[in-house]
């Protein structure tokens, strides 16, 4: 199933991702595409925030991956952006952290090509003008019901 959403504003983009915060199931895959600044780590900001996570988000560009644990799930946000190629998750141990029970969010999915489960969400953010277009496509349609 697939749904489009215009986002307005950066506000508007955070909202969308609180709006998962409570509907993804723990374990969910969620893949996040777009050019660079289309609002992939605003979103992830919008679901954290949702579940009481009051840092700062940064896109883990240099890092590859942050990990949060909040109420209870535990919580990784993955930047696929600087791999030379998909055998470096090899090296990392990629296939320990998509264990069924951790809900991940990927950046750049495709660069991970191969190597990566089946997204439950995708997420494609597209610039617009000052605000944002997000196409989403997900394996359960109840994920995308109800969603503004």
């Amino acid at each position: 199933m697939e749904t489009g959403l215009h986002l307005e504003n950066e506000a508007a983009t955070e909202s969308l991702g609180a709006s998962l915060a409570h509907r993804l199931p723990a374990g969910s895959v969620v893949f996040l595409r777009g050019e660079l600044g289309a609002g992939k780590t605003t979103l992830v900001r919008g679901f954290l925030r949702e579940l009481g996570y009051p840092g700062a988000v940064k896109s883990p560009t240099y890092t590859l991956v942050e990990s949060y644990l909040l109420e209870g799930r535990r919580i990784l946000h993955f930047d696929l952006y600087r791999l030379a190629g998909p055998e470096e998750l090899e090296y990392m141990g990629i296939r320990d952290y998509f264990d069924g029970s951790t809900t991940c969010f990927v950046e750049w999915p495709e660069r991970g090509e191969g190597l990566l489960p089946a997204a439950d969400l995708t997420i494609h953010l597209f610039h617009r003008g000052e605000g944002r277009t997000a196409r989403l496509s997900a394996s359960e349609p109840s994920l995308l019901e109800n969603l503004s």
